[in-house]
């Protein structure tokens, strides 16, 4: 079995809004069934240790990481509807992206092939200036742009597989060659970005950008036909020398938010061809970092089957099953050949 290391902390349980869908008990519900499993004496553990505001700077605006700060000193607020701060959200906002820095490091600087950052709040919506969708701070990106800047990774390819467009991500590696961004997502659906014409700055990095918006409905089988069909292909050309995922959850048919049909099952088949993708173009290495997923025994026995498959054994049964519905096929394949037409990594 491979090594793979997890990076945690009780800590971000203090980031918590009541009758919020993103609290404490997602990662509570992980907890519990990383210890039910039996994973826990085979991972790595490794507390992280917060990010510093530097590196948060390299992805966000100096005011943005100011009014995050502001709002957890005048003891919370909320910047939307969807987005809250807590007196506690600054320090566990820091502490998440730090997690995610750590987990590019284990994988990069030692005999670890996999990490998977467990943290809260997620971080794929957050903008260079804009704090929303849950997000505060872009835990994925701080840490891919450590690996480009301090660890001299030349290529990151990111696959952003949550129920929602990473915008924040997009926006933040728009204009970068040097890393490739992959979205599959609901469409049309929160936020409303991540159209098939989104494909990088067009001077700059055209081609670095690959988003797949998918219909309501979509589930194993086309997700499965995507992956195989459009980012395999993509991620073949770009030749990323580190892979790291997106991990949101919220595609499972059970969960409140999304409306996708994806089971365990499914999101595990997902998993091995990242981990096929990695074995083959970048020794390996990859780092997952959780994002969505809101119902929580569907989100914590996909990190669990994630988790078994980072350590090289099989995902397990899916403990909740599928839930049998026709899928939008004929329209998943328009969108392939759409891509394939247009798209510069797939022509």
């Amino acid at each position: 079995m491979s090594s793979s290391v997890i990076l945690t902390d009780p800590s971000f349980d203090a980031h918590t809004w009541h009758g919020h869908v993103e609290i404490a008990s997602r990662l509570v519900a992980i907890r519990q069934a990383i210890t039910r499993s039996g994973l826990h004496q085979q991972l790595q553990h490794r507390f992280p240790q917060p990010a510093a505001e530097a590196l948060l700077e390299a992805v966000h605006t100096p005011r943005l990481l100011r009014l995050v700060r502001q709002m957890a000193s005048y003891g919370g607020g909320q910047f939307d509807s969807d987005t809250y701060v807590t007196a506690d959200s600054w320090d566990i906002a820091c502490l998440a992206a730090g997690a995610a820095v750590g987990a590019v490091e284990a994988v990069a600087g030692s005999s670890v092939r996999h990490a998977f950052a467990l943290v809260r709040p997620p971080g794929h919506h957050a903008t260079p200036g804009q704090a929303m969708g849950f997000c505060l701070i872009n835990n994925i990106a701080v840490a891919a742009r450590y690996a480009q800047r301090q660890l001299g990774v030349q290529r990151v390819a990111i696959v952003d597989y949550d129920v929602h467009h990473g915008n924040g991500t997009q926006d933040i590696f728009y204009d970068d060659p040097h890393v490739l961004f992959c979205s599959t997502h609901a469409a049309p659906f929160y936020p409303g970005t991540g159209s098939l014409a989104e494909m990088g700055d067009r001077v700059d990095a055209l081609g670095q950008t690959l988003n797949v918006p998918l219909p309501f409905g979509t589930g194993d089988r086309g997700y499965a036909t995507v992956f195989r069909e459009v980012i395999t292909p993509a991620l073949q050309r770009f030749q990323p020398e580190l892979i790291m995922v997106s991990a949101g959850y919220d595609g499972h048919w059970s969960d409140p938010l999304g409306p996708m049909m994806l089971s365990v099952d499914g999101f595990a088949a997902l998993n091995q061809h990242m981990l096929d993708l990695a074995d083959e173009l970048c020794d390996g290495r990859m780092v997952m970092v959780l994002e969505g997923g809101y119902n929580l025994e569907a989100l914590s026995a996909c990190v669990v089957a994630s988790l078994r498959q980072l350590l090289g054994m099989a995902p397990g049964p899916d403990p909740i099953g599928a839930m049998s519905s026709p899928e939008p096929m004929e329209e998943i394949e328009q969108i392939i050949t759409t891509l394939r037409a247009r798209h510069p990594l797939l022509g």
